[in-house]
């Protein structure tokens, strides 16, 4: 058995938890591949602020463009890698900043800069155990986004999804919904109980 992302379940002769957390609705799709829209054609114009590409891409992600291979195509533009890793956990967040003082960004190079990006994170959700690991705190990531042919690309950092609170709350909940096993049906209704406990955890 495996994951829906195609990672080997642990668990012998059992669904993973993480089977039950099904693919993203197509609607949802539709929906992503809409907030990408501006464009998927002109994704990365030199000529644009390159804080505009970090943006957009930490935004999708938030959205849980990440949490599933049909969506990622809608994030692909946005990266000089051309897979996504299997992640076994995702970054569960409130909200981000991305830091639009070009004073604040490091310079590498004529066309290189990294630009920081400042996470407020409630916890961490692991797939393999449909469990939440609540640790609140300010995460300052630092996006490096060079001119690859022409087009501005964030070539580092590859680090695993970081998807909004309420996101993930619906993310469970549908999968929770959808289950008929009714042990898998307990651990997501646990994981979903503590994703929305997560929102007392830091100060709004």
């Amino acid at each position: 058995m495996s994951f829906a992302n195609g990672q080997p379940s642990p668990v012998t002769g059992h669904r993973s938890p993480r089977c039950a957390l099904r693919s993203l609705p197509l609607a949802v799709v539709i929906g992503l591949l809409l907030m990408a829209g501006d464009g998927l054609a002109r994704t990365g114009d030199i000529k644009r602020d390159p804080a505009d590409l970090v943006k957009k891409y930490v935004s999708l992600d938030m959205k849980g463009a990440r949490l599933e291979a049909i969506s990622w195509v809608t994030v692909k533009p946005y990266v000089n890698w051309k897979d996504e890793p299997v992640w076994g956990h995702t970054v569960v967040i409130r909200d981000f900043e991305v830091v639009d003082d070009v004073s604040r960004w490091q310079v590498v190079g004529a066309l290189e800069v990294v630009i920081p990006v400042k996470f407020r994170v409630l916890g961490s959700m692991y797939w393999e155990t449909a469990s939440f690991v609540p640790h609140p705190e300010l995460e300052d990531v630092g996006f490096r986004v060079k001119a690859v042919a022409g087009r501005w690309r964030i070539i580092e950092p590859m680090a695993p999804p970081h998807v909004g609170h309420k996101r993930m709350i619906n993310y469970v909940r549908q999968a929770l919904l959808d289950e008929t096993d009714e042990a898998h049906r307990a651990q997501l209704a646990s994981l979903w109980e503590a994703l929305r406990k997560a929102e007392s955890g830091m100060g709004k």
